[in-house]
C-alpha cells in the first residue's frame, strides 16, 4: 500500500478538491461576487486604516468591536451575539464537528449549497439530501417525513437557495423548526439575504433550535472571507469552544468595521444589483427556448429548452466569447441543461445577454 492509502481515510481519497476555474481574461459571472469595489475615497481612507493595523500581534480573540458592529448594523436581535468564521464555510465546519455525536445525521434540501454535504462527511456524519419539487420548491411532506424518520442533528435550508435562487416558503420552514423540536438544529443559511429583502433572523428569540447564519462575501467583502451566525447563547457558547483561536485575521477584521462604517455603500450596491436583477430576469424571460427560474439572491438560473441544444454547449460556447457562467447541469437531476449567472453590472450584463443570444443560434 501507498503511503496515502495507509494514512488517509478511504472517503477523503474519493473526493475532488473544491476546483475554482481560471477566470483570467474573462467576463467573471460564476461566483456570485459583487462587481462593484469601494468608492476611491473609501478605498483610500480604508488603505490608511489598514497600514496602522498592527501585523506583529495576534488579533484581539474574542472580536468584541467587530462582533458589536455586525451586531447593531446587520440586524441581530438585541440579546444575541454572533460566532466569527472564516466565511460561512467555516462556520458550516463548527457546527458539524460539534454536533457529530455518534451516528448523528445532517439533512437539507438537494440540489442545494455543496458544502452541507461534504462538512457532514468530513465530521463523520451521515448527509440526507431531500430533493426539491420539479419547480424547484421545498417539498415539505418530503421534508417532514425525513426529519421523522432520520432526527437530524443538523437541518440546513438555504434562505434564498443557492443554487436555485428562490426563496422556500417561510411558514415550511416554520414547520420543519416545529418538527426537529429539540433533536436538533435548524440552520437557515441566509448569504444572499442583502438581494432577498426578508430574514428570520427576527424570529431568534422565538425558536431555541434556530441557527440564522450570513455571510459578508456576496455584498461585496468577498476577498475578506468573514461570515457569522447567531442562535440561543447557550448553542453560540458551544460552538465557540470548536472554532479555532483567531480564526479572523487582523486585516480581515480592520476590514469589515471599517466597512460596517459606511454600511450606506453596500445597500446602495445592493439595491442596484436587484435593479439589475429585475432587469435581466425580464430580458431572459422574453428569448424563446430559455426557462429562468425566480430569483431573490445576486444571481440567476436558467435552463436550455430548445430542441437538440444542451446547456453544456451554451456554456463551452459562452466561454468562447470570454463569459464564465456555472454549469450547474450535473450537479443534480432537477438541474439537467441549467445555467446560473451572476447578476453584474448594466455593461456586463449586457455582454453576457449578446452572447447567450449568439450562443443560442444553430
Amino acid at each position: 500500500m501507498s503511503l496515502t492509502e495507509n494514512i488517509i481515510r478511504a472517503d477523503v481519497r474519493l473526493l475532488s478538491a473544491y476546483h475554482v476555474p481560471d477566470a483570467s481574461g474573462l467576463i467573471k459571472l460564476d461566483a456570485m461576487e459583487n462587481p462593484y469595489t469601494l468608492p476611491a475615497d473609501l478605498q483610500q481612507a480604508l488603505g490608511q486604516r489598514l497600514a496602522a493595523v498592527a501585523l506583529n500581534r495576534y488579533p484581539v480573540p474574542a472580536y468584541a468591536g467587530l462582533k458589536a458592529a455586525i451586531r447593531s448594523q446587520l440586524g441581530v436581535p438585541a440579546g444575541f451575539d454572533v460566532v466569527l468564521g472564516n466565511g460561512s464555510d467555516e462556520l458550516i465546519s463548527i457546527v458539524s464537528v460539534a454536533c457529530a455525536k455518534p451516528g448523528a445525521k445532517v439533512l437539507a434540501p438537494l440540489p442545494g449549497f455543496v458544502m452541507y454535504a461534504m462538512s457532514a462527511q468530513l465530521a463523520g456524519m451521515e448527509f440526507i439530501g431531500v430533493p426539491l419539487k420539479f419547480d424547484l420548491t421545498l417539498d415539505l411532506d418530503a421534508m417532514l417525513t425525513a426529519i421523522r424518520t432520520h432526527r437530524p442533528a443538523i437541518t440546513y435550508l438555504a434562505y434564498p437557495n443557492n443554487p436555485t435562487g428562490n426563496l422556500f416558503d417561510p411558514d415550511a420552514i416554520l414547520a420543519v423548526l416545529r418538527e426537529v423540536g429539540d433533536s436538533g438544529v435548524v440552520i437557515v443559511d441566509e448569504a444572499y439575504q442583502p438581494f432577498a429583502g426578508t430574514t428570520f433572523m427576527p424570529r431568534l428569540s422565538e425558536h431555541d433550535n434556530l441557527i440564522v447564519m450570513r455571510t459578508i462575501s456576496k455584498q461585496g467583502l468577498a476577498g475578506i472571507r468573514l461570515g457569522y451566525m447567531s442562535a440561543a447563547p447557550a448553542l453560540l457558547a458551544e460552538f465557540d469552544k470548536v472554532r479555532p483561536p483567531y480564526n479572523i485575521n487582523v486585516l480581515t477584521e480592520a476590514t469589515a468595521t471599517f466597512v460596517l462604517e459606511h454600511r450606506d455603500v453596500l445597500d446602495q450596491q445592493a439595491l442596484a444589483i436587484c435593479n439589475e436583477r429585475a432587469s435581466l430576469l425580464a430580458a431572459l424571460s422574453a428569448i424563446p427556448g430559455i426557462h429562468v427560474f425566480p430569483s431573490a439572491a445576486n444571481f440567476i438560473l436558467l435552463r436550455i429548452e430548445r430542441p437538440g441544444l444542451s446547456g453544456t454547449q451554451v456554456f463551452d460556447r459562452l466561454l468562447a466569447q470570454k463569459v464564465l457562467v456555472k454549469n450547474v447541469g450535473k450537479m443534480h437531476a432537477l438541474l439537467e441543461n441549467c445555467l446560473r449567472v451572476t447578476v453584474s453590472t448594466p455593461a456586463e450584463n449586457a455582454l453576457f445577454l449578446a452572447a447567450l443570444q449568439s450562443s443560442l443560434n444553430p
